[in-house]
């Protein structure tokens, strides 16, 4: 089986290619830049393209059986300062992108939506599939317009589709000095031995889930053959939240150094509490996640140690 990675390069592609490979499947990968922390894989086939570039888009899509679209040009804090060039870049190019996927007869796409945003402010916790969906940052509303328009594809053109609602993954591979990721940023703080930054008084809750453990998730989508009546939405998470507190104690068990912590004014686009309800990943495809806080974090904390200081300098890429 083909399988085409769009964003393969970023931090939960190159986790998702690997898995991928695991899974025994031809991988391709489409990305503007190369990855951030390591060469390119022999068995893997890369492809340096534009993810604006249909006619790119329209070449790499062609003789494939799955698309993961991971790409995204935005993010949930920033994307309220210009939202025309949220839904451009964003949704205009997705559909771009579907539309080539029909033409060239692929048979699934598998869109990473986001599951912190989609919801907006819950209603009740955990957020299953079908809670209201009220966004409250353009990046939301895209994700969720371009789940729409995934499920327009299906009824009209029979393009198969599934949806991640994916909660805020954190592990290997994550730019620990990007402006997105808490895990990965708080750690990233403290390998530079400079303070935490935490927005509020550091009693939002999210739900947080290791890369590994996502990526199985991403795969067992790629190969769910839905029926008629059968969801093809999944939240993906680990199903309980964390206070950014709580987060900050456990940091302060798994790290040999020292850690400060500096609190800042809320963010508007910040929703007190975000916890997803996995069951029906659990049920539908046999997923759980395997890897605890404490784990995760080692993990992280181990990897980042290795890389240094001065990725910081490094082109950054948003996949």
């Amino acid at each position: 089986m083909k399988t085409l990675v769009i964003g393969g390069n970023g931090f939960i592609g190159t986790n998702l290619v690997d898995a991928l490979l695991e899974s025994g499947h031809d991988v391709c990968v489409f990305d503007r830049y190369p990855s951030r922390y390591r060469g390119p894989l022999p068995d893997v086939s890369y492809i340096a393209g534009d993810f604006a570039n249909h006619g790119e888009v329209a070449e790499a899509v062609r003789g494939v059986d799955r698309v993961f679209h991971l790409a995204y040009t935005t993010l949930p804090q920033t994307s309220n300062d210009d939202p025309v060039y949220d839904v451009r870049s964003n949704v205009v190019d997705t559909l771009q992108l579907l539309q080539s996927c029909r033409d060239a007869d692929v048979s699934k796409v598998i869109f990473v939506s986001s599951g912190g945003t989609v919801y907006g402010i819950p209603e009740r916790i955990p957020i299953a599939e079908d809670h209201p969906t009220e966004p409250i940052c353009s990046y939301g509303i895209s994700k969720l317009t371009i789940e729409k328009y995934l499920s327009l594809f299906q009824r009209l053109w029979g393009l198969d589709y599934v949806v991640a609602r994916l909660s805020n993954p954190y592990g290997e591979q994550q730019n620990p000095y990007s402006k997105q990721g808490a895990i990965g940023v708080f750690l990233g703080n403290v390998a530079q031995g400079q303070p935490i930054t935490i927005w509020g008084d550091g009693e939002v809750v999210r739900d947080y889930v290791y890369i590994k453990d996502a990526v199985k998730a991403l795969v067992l989508a790629a190969e769910y053959e839905p029926g008629p009546r059968q969801p093809r939405i999944f939240n993906v998470g680990y199903g309980r939240g964390y206070s950014l507190n709580q987060i900050v104690e456990e940091i302060k068990n798994v790290v040999d150094m020292p850690v400060q912590i500096n609190y800042t004014p809320a963010r508007p686009v910040d929703v007190p509490v975000n916890v997803l309800d996995i069951s029906r990943a659990e049920r539908e495809l046999e997923w759980k996640p395997q890897v605890n806080l404490h784990m995760g974090l080692s993990a992280t904390w181990k990897w980042i140690k290795t890389i240094g200081k001065g990725s910081d300098r490094l082109v950054e890429h948003k996949s």
